[in-house]
């Protein structure tokens, strides 16, 4: 479902006729700023996603180095 033109119009006349044209510019600076958070708040999770698939990479390549040692003891 996509809006189309016309109802963008009709959503911004609303918009205005609630809010007034005084408002709309905090509104939008207070929108920014929420989209700015929420897009940081996405980046930091998906970095803490990134940095324990590393993690678990690297407990995994360290628990396969333990078992090959083992394995090299026994023999």
């Amino acid at each position: 479902m996509r809006i189309g033109t016309q109802e963008l119009i009709i959503i911004l006349i609303v918009v205005i006729i609630i809010f007034g044209p005084t408002q709309i510019p905090k509104l939008t600076k207070m929108f920014g700023k929420s989209v700015k958070s929420f897009k940081d708040g996405m980046d930091e999770a998906s970095e803490d996603i990134a940095d324990e698939k590393k993690a678990a990479k690297a407990q995994k390549a360290k628990a396969a180095d333990s078992a090959a040692a083992a394995d090299e003891k026994e023999s």
